[in-house]
């Protein structure tokens, strides 16, 4: 079987967001609108305090940070 890398995502390095509930920081990059990828180290995992609030498994607070970054352009949608 042919593995094929998805060469998309070269360009695009996971990128630092914190969020504004309980300042854990996450690295999170986003192939389009819909889709997010999220890197959670220890600490965030720990200061987290809404990751039981969304069937997701993600903090709420934490997507919108993510999302008003993209917003902002300090993170990029790949598939814009």
């Amino acid at each position: 079987m042919t593995v094929r890398s998805d060469e998309r995502l070269d360009g695009a390095p996971l990128r630092p967001v914190r969020c504004r509930r309980c300042a854990g920081e996450v690295l999170a990059r986003k192939a389009s609108w819909e889709q997010t990828s999220i890197q959670w180290t220890a600490e965030a995992r720990a200061a987290c305090t809404g990751l039981d609030e969304d069937e997701h498994g993600t903090c709420p607070a934490l997507r919108s940070a993510i999302q008003e970054a993209a917003l902002n352009g300090k993170i990029e949608v790949l598939d814009d």
